[in-house]
């Protein structure tokens, strides 16, 4: 009879023990992924802006030579990221492949123009020095037109800007919904032992003779719950960096690994502060009030 309640009992401490770590793991790995989204924003933010280009066209009557130095000038500018350059011919051999149809069989000639694609750096994706881009090489005489979409720059940057705002907003109360919740975990666990706590110093023990244990285990679970945590954020980093390469979420391993420790720290404080809070609560209540 008194194996079976024995057994009893230590399958209902592990499955409280089970609930905990889980608990903490969730709330860490959800804020480490947060965490996440907060150092690659800008980065993010950057890479579509860096999508926007300025489209150059020349002139049939251009020469190779103007071209060439326009391109080369284009390329130097601080302000660029890179220049391409598409020829009438393969204008039309792209539209023909976006289209599947050939559109100069219909027109009889290719009606498209020789042009410089450039493709700015993201801090340089504004209104003001798109139009001094444009003013700039306004009175070149071999340039057509230039063209680029003022309306989506400035709805990026009006984004960018509310979406960091945001973010920033949305981390801060995660941190404070995190800390809530493991404490809350941590509070119901100790709650299970009240009447060991009280008979305990019942007997004698200090306080801090009583609190160590309670405190020791936290640490531990809080520990194991942040390695979960930490494995599940590698596992969403790994899986971002193979499915967009290009957006670079590894190229920083120093903030990667600032991030990583910070989760790992902050699994260990959250707990032994809860902890702490819990048993003192109980170590300070009456024996008649632990029934309530």
């Amino acid at each position: 009879m008194s194996s079976s309640f024995d057994r009893y009992q230590k399958r209902k401490l592990i499955s409280s023990y089970f609930s905990v770590v889980i608990s903490i793991a969730l709330v860490l790995f959800l804020l480490g992924c947060l965490g996440l989204l907060v150092l690659n924003a800008k980065k993010v933010a950057d890479h579509f802006k860096e999508q926007v280009v300025v489209t150059i066209f020349l002139n049939d009557s251009a020469k190779e030579v103007e071209i060439n130095q326009l391109q080369k000038s284009l390329a130097m500018a601080e302000y660029t990221k890179k220049t391409v350059y598409v020829s009438k011919e393969e204008a039309a051999e792209f539209m023909k492949a976006d289209t599947g149809e050939d559109f100069m069989d219909f027109v009889g000639y290719n009606p498209l123009q020789n042009n410089i694609e450039v493709y700015l750096k993201a801090d340089y994706v504004t209104n003001e020095t798109l139009d001094g881009i444009t003013e700039e090489l306004a009175n070149k005489q071999f340039i057509e037109d230039i063209r680029y979409d003022n309306d989506l720059v400035e709805l990026m940057n009006d984004n960018v800007k509310k979406i960091t705002f945001w973010v920033l907003i949305v981390s801060a109360l995660f941190t404070v919904i995190a800390v809530l919740l493991i404490n809350s975990s941590i509070r119901l666990a100790v709650y299970s032992k009240r009447f060991i706590i009280k008979t305990m110093q019942m007997v004698g023990a200090t306080k801090a003779f009583i609190r160590r244990p309670f405190v020791f285990k936290s640490v531990q679970l809080g520990v194991i719950g942040a390695i979960v945590a930490l494995i599940g954020m590698a596992l969403v980093l790994y899986y971002l960096n193979r499915t967009f390469p290009d957006l670079g979420f590894v190229q920083n391993p120093v903030l990667l690994a600032i991030l990583f420790a910070g989760i790992f720290i902050l699994g260990i404080i959250i707990t032994w502060i809860s902890t702490f809070i819990a048993t003192q609560r109980f170590l300070n209540l009456k024996t008649d009030q632990l029934y309530y």
